[in-house]
């Protein structure tokens, strides 16, 4: 599905008010500071890919601030990945500053208050993705967020590749074709910033961070298996379990929770693709859980409803 909008349909008076209602269906709300005079050109495509969408916006110079009251308004967290590519922008979030150039990428996080803004005309590639999605593939996405990323090569020059060549494409796909493109986007994106040695942080803590990332990867191939569980994963991964609970423990979670989310977020992208035909217990004991009322209670407790309203929601 694509969405267009351009200030050129609005009256002059008009089209400033009408960009920002437009920039906060699209993203989130937001509050835009725009440059003194009534002159102002934006326009604004976007595609649905599923769960996960994109956007390229192309406006003249402003900033976007995401303020505490608007955190009140959105209770689903997204992170949004920007693409510039005609001018550089900058970034203020948590108490920390980035400079984005042409040439790389930058992750920001919708449930805290930021401040984005590129003072010449620029051209953005978006790429929206809710929480749980990207914290299926990458743990603890936060401490990306006012990290830029490089895309002049290897695997980060590989999705921002496909993120421009996928819009184009979008309306000639299928309802699942677009789901699972929106997949592979998220995929690359992981594996992106994965490779950057500044995820790991110090020394010390790279070492850490290096078998954690083992570790999550290795869960995630094998969350099939019902038996999964931390000594079967500390000697795959040729750790201690006391030393696997405590890598667990720094990033506030226990091994055995986090199997349960990834479960849970695996089953939840099942429900929500209206592709899949698979009946509830299928779903459930192919992602690991061996008893379907109790899948059900953890993913009401996680998710705030049924998997049968998940999926009822998800087919309209």
């Amino acid at each position: 599905m694509r969405t267009a909008f351009s200030t050129t349909h609005a009256e002059p008076a008009q089209r400033k008010r009408a960009w920002s209602e437009a920039v906060s269906r699209t993203y989130f709300p937001l509050e835009l500071d725009f440059r003194p005079g009534p002159d102002f050109s934006g326009a604004l495509e976007a595609w649905s890919l599923g769960d996960v969408a994109i956007s390229r916006n192309v406006s003249d110079g402003l900033v976007y601030r995401r303020h505490a009251r608007h955190l009140l308004q959105d209770h689903d967290e997204s992170f949004l990945i920007t693409v510039p590519e005609r001018a550089e922008v900058s970034f203020r979030q948590d108490g920390r500053d980035v400079r984005c150039r042409p040439g790389a990428f930058l992750i920001e996080r919708s449930h805290l208050p930021y401040e984005f803004a590129h003072a010449e005309p620029n051209s953005l590639w978006v790429l929206k993705v809710p929480s749980p999605i990207l914290r299926a593939r990458i743990g603890a996405p936060e401490r990306l967020a006012t990290l830029s990323f490089d895309a002049t090569q290897g695997v980060g020059a590989l999705f921002v590749d496909l993120l421009r060549l996928t819009a184009p494409r979008v309306e000639e796909l299928d309802e699942a074709a677009r789901r699972i493109a929106g997949r592979h986007l998220v995929d690359l994106l992981a594996l992106a910033v994965e490779a950057d040695p500044r995820t790991l942080g110090s020394q010390a803590s790279s070492v850490q961070g290096a078998h954690l990332h083992r570790v999550e990867r290795y869960i995630r191939a094998n969350l099939a298996r019902a038996e999964l569980g931390p000594q079967g994963i500390a000697e795959a991964c040729g750790l201690s379990v006391r030393y696997l609970h405590q890598l667990f423990e720094t990033q506030g979670t226990s091994v055995c929770g986090f199997i349960r989310r990834q479960r849970l977020v695996m089953c939840d992208e099942s429900l929500r693709d209206p592709a899949c035909r698979s009946s509830l217990s299928e779903i459930a004991y192919r992602w690991g859980f061996g008893d379907q009322a109790q899948f059900s209670r953890q993913y009401r407790a996680e998710f705030g409803r049924t998997p049968r309203e998940a999926r009822a929601a998800a087919r309209g």
